[in-house]
């Protein structure tokens, strides 16, 4: 390996900064992420393919260029076919003898997983208190559940990232909140359409509207063959017509049985295809609300989609979307939040419960319509009644925003851009 081309993947090395291209939107993450950077402990960003995280180590470059020399920092982005020939420990013995013999290094492995015995590199410099932080990226959870999770545990800090918020969105967008209400009204809610529409993945927004939904697709592509076909050599079409199957269907409740009866996959197959999909973040599966566990195992699972936008680009269309497309962006919204949802029926239906840390319960329905049907108030009632520490009932709408019978009604767009916490 030649020095050179560690500098093409590290161009601060020479320009003392980190290229504005690079560096993209400053977004609403963690500002834990930025306050564990000095600490020893490894930092891994976790997060569906394409969601930011490439971008945000730049950032962290950026920050960390105002406190260190340039050459303390190296990057490397492990897709690269050049650097897959290398082995991690020869690259930083290679980088410790050209570039920074003694000081103190910020090593950068973006998609880590691409490198064969990771793991045990990272546990060996850790273990050794060797002068070096590692900060990670994977775009698959089971980063954190196998072979990381065994070797490193106590000994990192995990991040998870997602594709933009609606409220990140609309700084994408530049919405003047200083604008008359009713003009920056509109705006809003024209966004949210896009939102419903192209979903959140950070350089969709900046794509030709007559693109974004192939980049998607491809998005989609990719996340099914390097991150799930080449990782665990699945079938390819196999687990593609069961992914095309729950985004068309979100928001709809499913069994093993179910999915068996319209896939005609066995049912092995369709369990480790969810949990594939799961550890991708391209799923999010909802079990029903019960304190007992073998309850919760006789009612059928909820799947939903990480992201509007990628469900769109491959699963089919009805022209009542609108309506599941709002529980969609619903739920995601709870996930990246770090939110465990759940569903609940009896007599009636609601979409998502939540667990608070003290026991109370939130009950939420999602009716995106100015006409609400008496069914979704009934249901939250229901539940209520039936479990006591109830302490929130919300309603999410389209545009009527009140309280009645002890329910929340609001507007979809103002409950996205409401603290969650």
């Amino acid at each position: 390996m030649k020095p050179e081309y560690l500098l093409n993947w590290n161009p601060w090395w020479t320009t003392k900064e980190v290229p504005s291209a690079l560096k993209g939107i400053f977004r609403s993450v963690n500002p834990l992420i930025f306050k564990a950077l000095p600490e020893r402990e490894i930092m891994a960003l976790t997060g569906i393919r394409r969601s930011g995280k490439t971008t945000l180590m730049y950032q962290l470059v950026e920050s960390l260029l105002t406190r260190y020399q340039p050459a303390q920092i190296l990057y490397l982005n492990l897709d690269d076919e050049l650097l897959k020939r290398e082995s991690l420990e020869s690259i930083y013995s290679f980088y410790r003898e050209h570039k920074n013999p003694e000081d103190y290094a910020f090593i950068f492995l973006d998609e880590i997983q691409n490198a064969v015995g990771w793991e045990k590199f990272l546990k060996k410099y850790y273990d050794l208190r060797e002068k070096v932080k590692f900060i990670i990226s994977g775009s698959s959870a089971n980063l954190l559940k196998g072979e990381y999770s065994t070797l490193l545990t106590g000994r990192n800090l995990t991040f998870e990232i997602y594709p933009l918020s609606f409220s990140e969105f609309l700084k994408f967008g530049h919405i003047d909140f200083n604008e008359p209400a009713s003009a920056l009204k509109a705006k809003i809610l024209f966004q949210l359409d896009q939102y419903f529409e192209f979903g959140g993945f950070p350089e969709i927004y900046f794509k030709p509207e007559e693109l974004k939904k192939l980049v998607l697709k491809q998005y989609f592509d990719d996340i099914i063959y390097k991150d799930l076909v080449k990782r665990y050599n699945i079938n390819a079409q196999k687990i593609t017509d069961l992914a095309v199957y729950l985004f068309t269907n979100i928001g709809n409740s499913f069994s093993i049985r179910n999915l068996r009866n319209c896939t005609g996959l066995s049912t092995d197959s369709i369990k480790d295809y969810l949990s594939d999909l799961e550890e991708a973040y391209m799923l999010l599966v909802l079990d029903y609300f019960s304190y007992s566990l073998k309850e919760q195992s006789q009612f059928p699972k909820k799947a939903y989609c990480l992201d509007c936008g990628l469900r769109n680009s491959v699963g089919f269309r009805f022209s009542s979307d609108s309506g599941w497309l709002a529980e969609n962006c619903v739920v995601a919204e709870l996930r990246r939040t770090g939110q465990q949802a759940y569903y609940w029926k009896n007599k009636g239906e609601v979409d998502f419960i939540l667990k608070e840390k003290n026991q109370d319960l939130t009950a939420i329905n999602v009716s995106y319509t100015d006409e609400i049907p008496e069914r979704e108030i009934k249901a939250l009632l229901e539940f209520k009644k039936e479990f006591k520490n109830t302490t929130k009932l919300i309603l999410i709408t389209k545009e009527i925003e009140k309280t009645e019978q002890g329910i929340t009604l609001i507007p979809l767009w103002k409950w996205l851009l409401t603290e969650k916490h």
